[in-house]
Order: structure tokens, then sequence, then C-alpha cells
């Protein structure tokens, strides 16, 4: 059946929120491309592997400061859509205090790292909750892979412009990786210039004073039938309800609630996890590790370029994946196929001899193949799959903070393994893929024993997966529906004096 008007619009205002993935895609991989230029290195006077390391983890504070503490208050105060718009504005004011620094003032440059994981953790937060609550359920893990999709949108342009400029680093000066950085400016804008042209969730109307001609005028821009939009409408309204009655209507329900609790606890495992699967560290340093198999950078941005170019590919399996099989199915299967990687990669890259402090050609070629395999199992399962399992599985009163707060449990993590992995690194050399094997083959035990599927549930009824209460049923006692899960279109008004 050929989609509807409404449903490419569905698609398209997706698609807006889904850019903020861009901006995070783009900036870590930045730091990886500038790492090959010379002239970075010469104008911020050879910084050590601990500035590095620093400069890394100077973007995860930013990140995870804004996500726990701001994130979720303010696409819950001032909606979704705001907390989009506030993210974009602070990664352009950071992109010029990186592009500009000071020569020799890596300072400022640092201090530009922290701003735009302060706009990054904003952004995060409000964009997957928007596709999420304007998403079908059939079709919502669908439209939400694309959210990881657009983060290897941003690797593709930030590794494509540095191997553009790694091409001719002599004719550009300081501007072969200034450009790289400068182009970070592009997405944000295309977001300002979108985000609030764009309708607001129905439930964050409902949830800010039960404006339900607001609501319901959102939800007419998406759904294809008045009884869609009147069915969904009665079931947001029975879950705030039933939310705001029987546990709590403010983040105090993060620990009254023994299943939200339990989700969060789940929720900060999948993310932390899918930093240490091995992808966020190849991310940020793969570069390093390629320099231990070639020593020409023009190559070595070439392969960075062409990872991301795949990385697109790779994701786009989990679109038809992911609402087929199920994201339990895309865990599991990813996290085997991972630590196989890992372990060849080990092997291959420590029992091969290395003449002249380099790998031969067709040795090099192997550990290229498979770090690209690598990431065909990373993509669509432990990359897309955890966005999409964290975007819904969290109610209505705590769904803003909890996604905020699990999210940037990735930065945690990957704040502590980016720290230490360039001295792991040259300590351990390619034996530190076993570690990342061993993690991979746990993450997908502790998905097959702990991780229930969610595939095709409503926002409103995913709860009883975790062992709570089916909110939209026991929410309609309360607003006095006779059947909680469809609305009497000739009779929405229902114990509604409000609407009155």
């Amino acid at each position: 059946m050929a989609p509807t008007g409404k449903t490419v619009y569905n698609w398209y205002i997706s698609l807006v929120a889904a850019s903020c993935m861009v901006l995070y895609g783009y900036d870590a991989s930045t730091f990886n491309a500038l790492q090959n230029s010379t002239n970075w290195k010469n104008y911020f006077n050879h910084p050590t592997e601990n500035i590095i390391g620093a400069i890394n983890t100077s973007y995860t504070v930013g990140a995870v400061v804004a996500g726990f503490f701001f994130g979720g208050p303010l696409a819950d105060w001032a909606g979704r859509r705001v907390g989009m718009a506030a993210g974009a504005i602070l990664v352009i004011i950071a992109t010029f205090m990186q592009c500009f620094a000071p020569r020799g003032n890596v300072g400022v440059f640092i201090a530009g790292r922290v701003v735009i994981g302060l706009g990054q953790g904003l952004a995060l937060t409000a964009g997957p909750i928007y596709i999420g609550e304007l998403s079908r359920p059939e079709v919502r893990g669908t439209i939400m892979s694309f959210w990881q999709m657009f983060y290897s949108v941003g690797s593709f342009i930030a590794y494509w412009v540095g191997y553009a400029t790694a091409k001719h680093p002599g004719k550009l000066g300081d501007w072969d990786w200034k450009m790289v950085v400068i182009f970070q400016i592009l997405m944000p804008i295309l977001i300002l210039a979108q985000v609030f042209f764009i309708p607001e969730t129905p439930r964050w109307y409902i949830q800010h004073g039960n404006r339900l001609e607001e609501a319901r005028a959102a939800l007419h821009k998406v759904r294809d039938t008045e009884q869609e939009v009147e069915d969904e409408l009665l079931a947001i309204r029975e879950a705030i309800e039933f939310e705001a009655e029987a546990i709590s209507s403010n983040y105090s329900a993060l620990w009254k609630d023994r299943s939200i609790r339990k989700r969060l606890l789940l929720c900060m495992i999948l993310n932390g996890g899918q930093q240490i699967t091995g992808q966020g560290t190849l991310n940020s340093y793969s570069t390093i590790i390629y320099k231990k198999v070639f020593k020409d950078p023009a190559k070595i941005a070439l392969i960075n370029a062409l990872n991301a170019t795949f990385g697109i590919l790779f994701t786009l399996n989990a679109t038809w994946t992911v609402d087929r099989f199920g994201r339990k199915f895309l865990f599991i299967v990813g996290g085997i196929g991972m630590a196989c990687c890992m372990i060849t990669v080990a092997a291959v890259g420590s029992e091969t001899p290395s003449p002249g402090d380099s790998k031969t050609q067709p040795v090099g070629i192997a550990i290229v193949f498979l770090m690209f395999l690598f990431a065909l199992f990373y993509k669509p399962s432990w990359g897309a799959t955890v966005w999409i399992y964290t975007g819904e599985i969290f109610s209505m009163n705590v769904r803003a903070q909890a996604v905020g707060m699990c999210s940037q449990t990735q930065n945690v993590v990957n704040s502590i393994v980016q720290q230490f992995f360039p001295i792991f690194l040259k300590n351990c050399s390619w034996y530190v893929f076993y570690f990342f094997a061993g993690i991979n083959v746990m993450l997908a035990l502790f998905v097959v024993f702990f991780i229930p599927e969610t595939k095709k549930v409503s926002l409103e009824e995913i709860d009883t997966l975790f062992g709570g209460t089916n909110h939209v049923e026991a929410g309609g006692e309360l607003v006095g529906a006779k059947d909680p899960h469809h609305a009497e279109v000739e009779r929405v008004e229902i114990t509604d004096e409000k609407r009155a």
C-alpha cells in the first residue's frame, strides 16, 4: 500500500529530529580526523597522550552534565522542539570557539568541546523522545533506526571533509583542520531553520495543561483517520492520568516506582554497554590504530571516510529488521558478531609480522576488512537499537529525564574508556581487542537473560513488560472510559470538563 501524505509528513518531522544525531556523529568523528593533521598538532604545540585523552573527555563531561541535569527538565518544561533548538545553538557557539581558538591555547579548544557536549546533551535528550512520541507503534523502530543512521551521516561528512583536506595540507595550512571543524555549523543551522515549523508532540500538550485541541491538531498531521487520532488521545490521557494519580507526575517516580527503577538500570547498562563494544573507541581513535598499519595520512583519512560511508548503509539494515525480528534478536546477533570480529582482529594484529613498524599490505587489508565487518554487526544492533529501546520503554511522567540520564550513561562510560585507551593501546597493542571481545559476549548474555522484547507495543502499555501496571487500562477507569483502547468518536468529550 502506497504511503499517505500524512505518513510522509511523519517521516519528514522525524528526520528533522533525527538530524540532532548528525551533530553527535560529526563531532565524535571530528577530533579523530584532527589527530591525522600535522598542522593541528603544530597549532597546539603537539599535545601529549594525556591532553588528547582530556580533549575527548571534555566533550563527554559537558554532555553528561546537560543530559543528567538539564536535557530532561528543558524538554519537559519548554518542549521537545526547544530542547533540540537550544542544543543546536550551543553547537554553533562551540564550533566557533574551537575553530578560532588562539594559537597554542588548547584550553579554549577544550572549552569549546565542553560547550559542544552541553549542546548535544540537550539535543540528544529531546530528539529521540520527539520521534518516539509521534511515531506509530508498528513502525516506531523503523523510523528510530534513522536516528543512528544520521550518526553515520555526521561521520560521513566529517571524514570526507577530513580526507579532502588531508590531500592538501601544505596549501591549506591551518585550514586543513579548521575546515573540518567549521563544517559542523551546517546541520545545527538546518535544524534551527525547521524545528519550529514542525508540531510539538501531543503527549507534551496533554501533560502541560491538558491542551486537547492542540494535541489533536498535532496528531491530525500524522494520523490518517479520526478514529486513530481519538484512540491515541484517549490512551495518552489515560496513561497520564494514571501516572499522576497512582505514581507521581514528577521525577520522583524514578525511585518510587519499582518498574521504572528496573528499566532505568537495564537501560543504563545497555547504553553503557554500547560504548564498550569497541565502536566508540574505534570512532575516536581509529586513526591511531590505522597508523600501526599504514603510514600515509591520506590513506588513513580515506579508510575512515569509507568506513563512515559504509556505516550509513549498514545502519539501514535496522530499518527492515528491528520491527520484523525485534530488538532482542538484533542485540544478541550483534554482540556475538562483534565479539568474533574483535577476536580475529586481535589474532591477526598480534600474530603477524610488522616490518618497518607497519603491517604488510595483505595484513593491512585484512584488518580494515574486519573493522568494516565489525561496523556491519554494530550499526543496526548496538548502534541503532540501543537508541530505539531507550526512547520507547519509559512512561510519560519520567520519559524526558530518564532518556537523558540513560543516553548520557554512554558518555560516562565513554569518558572513562577514552581517557585510558591511548595508554592501553600503547602498552598492550593489538591484545586490547580481546578485551572488547569479552565485553561483547557478556553483553549478548545480558540481553538473553534480562531484556524483554518491546517491538510493536504502544508507549502507554510498555510498562507491563517490566512488571508495571498497564497505564492505559488503569487510567481508563480514572477518566471514565468504557473501552480503554477504543474511543467513541462521537463522544470524545467523556469526563472532559477541562476541554469545555
